[in-house]
């Protein structure tokens, strides 16, 4: 989960913190803990606010045109994939020192 750290310095209630170090205890978990602890509470909280905005912007939008905008959305992703596999086979068939297959007919 953390390749690269970053110290921070954060305050928090003394409620907060005993009742995060009592459940982090309960749970079996040590102090080393806590750091895995708030990385992931930050990283469910970012998902839940970017979520929330992308509900509010599509709540915005009329069914058709949210419709459309998912079609095109799935179509980029499927060429782009497309292109990736394409380009994967040409380049097995394109190696150094590969021999060339005899045609099967």
């Amino acid at each position: 989960m953390m390749d690269e750290s970053t110290r921070w310095t954060v305050k928090v209630s003394k409620e907060t913190d005993v009742a995060l170090r009592t459940y982090l205890a309960q749970s079996g978990l040590r102090k080393g803990d806590l750091s895995k602890f708030i990385e992931e509470a930050v990283r469910w909280r970012v998902l839940d606010r970017t979520a929330a905005g992308v509900r509010e912007r599509a709540g915005q939008m009329g069914a058709g045109e949210l419709q459309a905008l998912i079609d095109d959305a799935v179509a980029h992703v499927r060429a782009a994939r497309t292109r990736a596999l394409r380009t994967a086979a040409v380049d097995r068939r394109a190696r150094p020192g590969r021999k060339a297959r005899a045609s099967r007919r």
